[in-house]
């Protein structure tokens, strides 16, 4: 029986490691993006463009993003914009009338006066009226407060030169000004989360997912997947890229597309935003559930690696949880093999964040400089403790060669304890500073308890939210983050 549960508790710590062995893999593929790229099938290519921008009371970001748009480098009279107003009750109808007559023949407005559908709903109604027109060549979905850069359309269009390509995402930065404490962590996990992990995807070959901040597909394209975005999930811009891809077209992103983005400003906002984001997920994960692990039945999706990296993905905190579980379950089990198992899973956690972290900085410069701190304090400055101690081992903390004997509870056991069952207990925690922040907590309490609890545990945090909501049948819908219009283009 013992043996048994030293099996199974050794069978935990190799959970625990697969999001990291994942997440590493993965890094190590961007290095031959450099090689296999799309780039060499691109020319200079400006295709008829509709902008569809979804909107909900938005009046306070709606006139600087259509500005920025009206400003882009593309050919005259080769874009239009169509603002859909989901029965929006603030001033956003004001605003659409100024810029309609500041800028006649480019502008719309579509109004949709019963709202509260969705987002999905809301882009199809303005996806039906630009596939009805017959003008448009490709059709651009975005996010209401995006901003994009002057050459972003260009260099997004010029793959699209491919018939083989049907869509094309954006690199979408966090555009903050000022930025804030936590803007600033949302700023590098951007790096992370788009700047690398989508060039290794397209490396693998295609994307689990395309910005709905900039999405750029080709008319036929939409029209191959039915003419209509996905209503049933709250990730519809990730269903919309996995059906693109088992349509037989490509899906691509493209790091020098830069588009940037007000992101949410305090813990409780980003909650709300990423719930939603992990439920989609969620959604996605059973709708195609007939692909997992099943290349025969899909050569990307249906992979090996794409389905461990999927499932580390949707499932980091079951991962985090059972490996911590794990290690504390092999302490009391059999102490002698816990050393080893803390050392292999936290030591290979080191590896990972150093590779990282230098890594991310060298792919994006200029963010790197003004987040390096909120880089380096990622998983939060008692994880790194935790990985110092792994790599050096306990002699520092504990001050002597032995472990001490579990079930003792003293000082030295429950510390031990604690290191342990550290990735466990740093996303409850970092639940508790999501409590704190919704509560009014001060700011620099939370700043503070952020840095040493990490971003990357209340991520796993979220996540976990994310699954009991699921699990609760928690209504779908459209439960926007509010944003005030602080994004700006960088001069």
């Amino acid at each position: 029986m013992t043996d048994v549960l030293i099996g199974l508790c050794l069978f935990c710590v190799l959970l625990g490691m697969v999001p990291t062995l994942a997440t590493f893999a993965q890094f190590l593929a961007v290095g031959l993006h450099g090689v296999w790229n799309h780039y060499p099938k691109c020319r200079d290519f400006t295709p008829k463009v509709a902008f569809v921008l979804p909107a909900w009371n938005e009046a306070d970001v709606l006139g600087s993003s259509i500005d920025s748009l009206m400003g882009i480098d593309y050919p005259a009279g080769q874009w239009r914009i169509y603002v859909v107003d989901d029965a929006s009750t603030d001033h956003t109808p004001e605003v659409m009338r100024q810029k309609m007559a500041q800028y006649p023949g480019s502008v719309f407005h579509l109004r949709r006066e019963k709202g509260g559908q969705g987002k999905a709903h809301t882009l199809n109604h303005g996806i039906a009226r630009i596939l009805e027109e017959n003008w448009a060549e490709a059709v651009m979905i975005m996010d209401a407060d995006v901003l994009f850069e002057p050459l972003t359309l260009r260099r997004m269009a010029r793959h699209l030169a491919d018939p083989e390509v049907g869509g094309v995402t954006a690199y979408v930065k966090e555009g903050s000004q000022p930025p804030g404490f936590l803007s600033r962590f949302i700023a590098f996990e951007y790096i992370t989360a788009q700047a690398a992990a989508r060039r290794a995807q397209n490396v693998m070959g295609g994307l689990p997912c395309m910005a709905g901040g900039a999405q750029l597909h080709s008319r036929e394209n939409l029209l191959a997947i039915g003419g209509a975005i996905d209503t049933s999930t709250l990730a519809e811009d990730t269903y919309t890229t996995i059906k693109t891809q088992l349509a037989g077209r490509r899906a691509l992103f493209d790091a020098n597309a830069v588009v940037w983005a007000e992101e949410p400003n305090s813990v409780a906002a980003l909650w709300k935003q990423r719930v939603r984001w992990g439920r989609g997920n969620l959604q996605i994960t059973r709708a195609f559930r007939h692909l997992w692990f099943r290349p025969d039945r899909n050569r990307l999706f249906g992979n090996i690696p794409f389905g461990f990296l999927w499932f580390s993905i949707a499932f980091m905190p079951l991962f985090m949880i059972v490996g911590s579980v794990g290690l504390v379950g092999l302490f009391h089990a059999w102490p002698p093999w816990a050393p080893t198992a803390f050392t292999a899973l936290w030591g290979l956690t080191f590896a990972s964040y150093v590779f990282q972290t230098l890594f991310s900085f060298a792919i994006d410069p200029a963010t790197a400089k003004r987040c390096w701190f909120e880089g380096i304090a990622f998983p939060g400055l008692l994880a790194v403790g935790v990985m110092m101690l792994a790599v050096l081992g306990l002699k520092p903390f504990i001050g002597s060669h032995a472990w001490p004997q579990p079930g003792t509870w003293s000082w030295q056991d429950v510390a031990v304890n604690v290191m342990l069952g550290w990735s466990a207990i740093s996303t409850f925690l970092a639940w508790a500073v999501y409590r704190l922040d919704k509560a009014g907590a001060p700011k620099g309490l939370r700043n503070v308890m952020l840095v040493l609890i990490g971003y990357g545990p209340l991520l796993c945090a979220i996540c976990l939210g994310a699954m009991m909501a699921q699990l609760r049948n928690a209504d779908l819908k459209w439960d926007k983050t509010i944003k005030s219009g602080k994004a700006r283009l960088p001069t």
